[in-house]
Formats: C-alpha cells, structure tokens, sequence
C-alpha cells in the first residue's frame, strides 16, 4: 500500500484519502465539524484519525493510491506523511500525536514523553515555513487562495521532515528559539507568577499572568477547556474561543461555542478607555475578543499574543471577569456539553443571547 500526494485540486477527476478537510471523492479523515469520518475512526485531530486507520488497519485504505488536503498545517502535514510513510509513523506514532495536538490545539504538555521532541519538530516547521513561504493564514494577503497556495509547502516538507523527525538535533540552529521562547513562557504560565483558576461549568480558564507569552505556553493550562480568558499587567485582556470548539473532538463532550460580538458590546457600554471591544465572527477558527485600535490582520490574530498589540482597558481585572462570565452564564443557560454539534445547533443557541 503506497499514497502519493496529491494536490486538492486534483481531488475531482482522483479518488483519495482526505485528510482534514471535505471533499465527497473519497475517504475523509478529519475532524472537522460534521465530516463523514467513519466513527470506528475518529479521534481528536485529523492525524491522529490517519494513525488510528494505519494501525487498524482500516480495509477502505486499499481502495486508494493518493491523500491530500485543501489547506497546509502540521494536522494535516502529520496524516498526509503518515500514510506516505506508515512504517515510520506507526513506529513514532506518540510523537506525531503531540505534534498535531500541540500545532492544532496549541495544548503543550511537557509531561508527556514525546512532547519535548514534538514541540522542536513543531518549532522547527514553524520557522520553516515561515522562512521558505507564507505565514500560516496569511494566504489571504496572496492572490492565490490557500487551496492552491499550500501545494509547494506540502511538496517541501513532506519531503523534508523525514530526516527532522528521525534526528531533530541536526536542525536545532532552525527551532531553538522557539523552543526556548515557549519553554520560558511554559515557565512563567506554571510558575508563582500566574494564577490559573478553571470554570468546569462553563468550559473556561482564567489565567492572570504578567506578560503575553506563546501560544504552546499560554494553552498549556487549557487542556479540557474550550474559552481562555487572559488578563495581563495593566488591565489587558483578551478572551478567546479555542479551535476545539470548531472541530469534533471524540475525546469529551463541549458545550457549543459562544458568540462573542454581544459581550463586546456589553464591553463597550462600560469602556472608557477610548478604545472599543472587538470579537470575530462565530464560524472563525478561533475567535478572540479584544480591544482595538486597529483590525488585525488573521495572520496577526493567529500570531502569538506576543506579536500583536494588547491595549489597556479601562475595567479592572475582578469588574472584567464578572462581565465575562455573566455572559457565559446567560450564554450557556440550560444548555449541556455534548459531542458533535452541528453548525445549525451552534448559530441557533447563540442567537439566542443579544
């Protein structure tokens, strides 16, 4: 059983394995809300779908000679290697399941035996394509659309992530500084500096800690929750709506996403600042409601907190997170967490609130 890769355009006139995305000609391999992922299947990311498959093995795989994807990001990278290289993968299967964990749900866990190796693999694509192509959603910015746009960066790395991945060690001048940014920030979210405090009920975290740090740092305290609020030195703050509430996760049930763009009017009635409350649309892949000067780019909002501008607010940290979770409150009134809600379920609760 050998898989080639083929690009998604291609996808009408060849069968093949689709991995994180849609398409009907195919095998669908993702976790996007409402994919026909076979349920024997599913799994939280799409890679770890495509690892589950290889190690079944699924009987459907050999219908099929090509995998592709309609977009370039490590979920997707890791399952369309795997099934190019399934002896290699099975035999780092842990590691390539941190790696799309920790690049989809930015959830770094250095407890786990493969995270160390998988955060540097991570960093290292990061920088890659950072250096060597467009940044990751910046293809709005290209007249191209990402579709088309991400077919040199799967060419490149599907080739060369073999060797990065068999000796990371080789490659460290290209994701140490990463590496190390995150594991600083890893520091300070873990250390006597940040205060964590979890809402179970609400599905939400509150960390209250000096300085934006990376992103693999600030959700490494997120794993289970679905809503970060982060209140910075200052009275800066910023609430967002992690990719986990835009995907199926099989792993636990979710309360479905909130939209944010009535809290930030709610916000706005209280601002004094001069500045005004902003949030993305409900169907963004992760909505953040922040103060604004001016619109952030979706590069700049998927950057690192540390890469965009945070302004301070006029509202004091305890008067800002009672605002916050009074929305909440009223948000998910008589609603419980479940598995798989469709977008329609999803739009209906949410305008519900005003």
């Amino acid at each position: 059983m050998e898989f080639t890769y083929l690009p998604f355009p291609q996808i009408k006139q060849t069968p093949a394995v689709v991995v994180d995305s849609f398409h009907p000609n195919g095998l669908v391999l993702s976790h996007w809300r409402e994919a026909p992922t076979p349920p024997a299947l599913r799994e939280d990311t799409s890679a770890g779908m495509v690892l589950q498959a290889l190690r079944q093995p699924w009987p459907s795989l050999k219908s099929y000679r090509c995998v592709t994807a309609n977009h370039f990001d490590i979920d997707a990278l890791v399952g369309i290697w795997a099934l190019l290289n399934p002896a290699l993968a099975l035999e780092h299967e842990q590691t390539l399941r941190q790696m799309a964990i920790i690049g989809d749900f930015r959830e770094l866990d250095l407890r786990h035996l493969s995270a160390e190796t998988a955060l540097q693999l991570v960093c290292w694509i990061n920088q890659e394509e950072k250096s060597r192509f467009y940044p990751p959603f910046g293809a709005g910015d290209l007249e191209e659309n990402e579709v088309v746009a991400s077919i040199p960066k799967f060419t490149y790395f599907l080739e060369a992530f073999t060797p990065v991945l068999l000796q990371p060690a080789l490659f460290e001048s290209v994701w140490r500084t990463e590496y190390e940014q995150v594991l600083a920030g890893y520091a300070q979210i873990h250390g006597p500096q940040t205060q964590i405090v979890q809402n179970d009920s609400l599905g939400l975290v509150v960390v209250q800690t000096p300085e934006p740090v990376h992103y693999y740092a600030l959700f490494s305290a997120t794993a289970g929750y679905d809503l970060v609020l982060s209140c910075y030195a200052g009275n800066r703050y910023e609430l967002e709506c992690k990719y986990t509430t835009w995907v199926d996760l099989e792993s636990r049930p979710t309360l479905p996403r909130p939209d944010l763009r009535p809290l930030a009017r709610r916000l706005n009635a209280h601002e004094a600042s001069g500045l005004h409350w902003v949030a993305d649309v409900l169907t963004d892949t992760g909505p953040i409601l922040r103060l604004q000067d001016q619109k952030l780019s979706k590069a700049q909002r998927y950057g690192n907190p540390t890469d965009r501008p945070i302004y301070p607010s006029s509202l004091e940290p305890d008067a800002f997170i009672k605002l916050v979770v009074g929305y909440l409150d009223s948000a998910f009134s008589g609603v419980s967490a479940k598995k798989r809600w469709t977008w329609q379920e999803i739009k209906q609760i949410a305008g519900k609130v005003q």
